[in-house]
């Protein structure tokens, strides 16, 4: 029979217990969780292969070329609406002009004349439109600032701009031409084919190389707008170069010492190169008036400068 516990004994036993509690939460804080899920085998981490720094694409991807540029510079032609202005107002104007000189001309008039004559008086208004188009083909994007996106996505400039030409070439002289087709059909058919037999191809073909001198009026305007940045700014040189050289020569011919040099504006400028080429006479002495070849070379020679010009400055310049 156990006796009555002492005082003391029941002290050592609540200090052992608390020690033993003690030592057993130092234990716990030193070693892991056992509790806590041991990583299994299965999930440890698997080595990664190397990864490319860039992605390539399982679709092929082709080289720019300059058949991407046309089609980009065909897209935004038409895209716009100030291509459909410009050469509605081109045709509106050739052929509106030209229907109506054949409702009022006479059978005799085709002696002297080509059926391909009527469409002459329309052009010298619609030769504008041409050049209008043609500024407007480079500077709009200046203006809006696609031209940063264009040359981003297309860094190769030079290949941008002979797009540019070469889309505008083929589309001014095709409008042109087919006004001027229409012009002469419409010319033939009201006057029964009248002195059919005094017409030639050569007249066709000079009237062919007239719309051809046109196309590079719109052209050297296009390079002048490469070269301007501002669509004012360009149609206003184009508009000077066209219209001031006949007035330049009037005021020169005052003078006895100068005119020569007003002879020479008088007659190589752009009106009196489109009425020599249509076949139109002027009133002036057929031996003095340049050949038909001659106001050619010289379009040439100055739409040429003015491309290469654009050409450079386009290369080099920051947009």
């Amino acid at each position: 029979m156990t006796g009555p516990t002492p005082p003391g004994a029941t002290a050592d036993g609540a200090a052992a217990t608390g020690t033993k509690a003690a030592d057993g939460a130092a234990a716990r804080q030193r070693s892991p969780d056992r509790r806590s899920p041991s990583p299994s085998p299965s999930r440890s981490p698997q080595p990664q292969p190397h990864q490319a720094t860039g992605y390539s694409s399982p679709l092929p991807t082709p080289r720019p070329h300059l058949g991407h540029a046309l089609a980009s510079e065909w897209t935004k032609m038409v895209s716009v609406r100030s291509t459909l202005w410009t050469l509605t107002s081109l045709v509106t104007t050739v052929v509106g002009i030209g229907v109506l000189f054949i409702v009022q001309s006479t059978d005799p008039d085709y002696v002297t004349i080509s059926f391909a004559t009527p469409a002459l008086f329309g052009l010298l208004v619609g030769q504008l439109a041409v050049m209008v188009l043609g500024v407007l083909t480079i500077t709009s994007e200046h203006a809006t600032g696609l031209v940063r996106t264009t040359f981003t996505a297309a860094p190769e400039r030079l290949r941008v701009l002979t797009a540019k030409y070469l889309v505008f070439s083929v589309t001014a002289f095709l409008t042109t031409a087919g006004s001027v087709f229409l012009v002469g059909l419409a010319a033939a058919l009201a006057h029964n084919g009248s002195a059919a037999g005094t017409h030639d191809a050569a007249e066709w073909l000079g009237a062919l190389t007239g719309c051809l001198y046109v196309t590079l009026l719109g052209v050297l305007a296009l390079a002048v707008g490469a070269l301007v940045r501002h669509s004012a700014g360009a149609i206003a040189v184009m508009l000077g170069l066209v219209t001031l050289p006949p007035v330049i020569g009037a005021m020169l011919g005052i003078w006895e010492a100068a005119a020569p040099v007003g002879r020479a504006f008088l007659e190589h400028n752009a009106p009196v190169a489109l009425m020599q080429l249509f076949g139109m006479p002027n009133g002036t002495d057929p031996g003095r008036l340049p050949s038909d070849l001659s106001h050619v070379v010289i379009i040439l020679l100055v739409t040429g400068t003015a491309v290469a010009a654009s050409y450079v400055t386009v290369a080099r310049r920051d947009v």
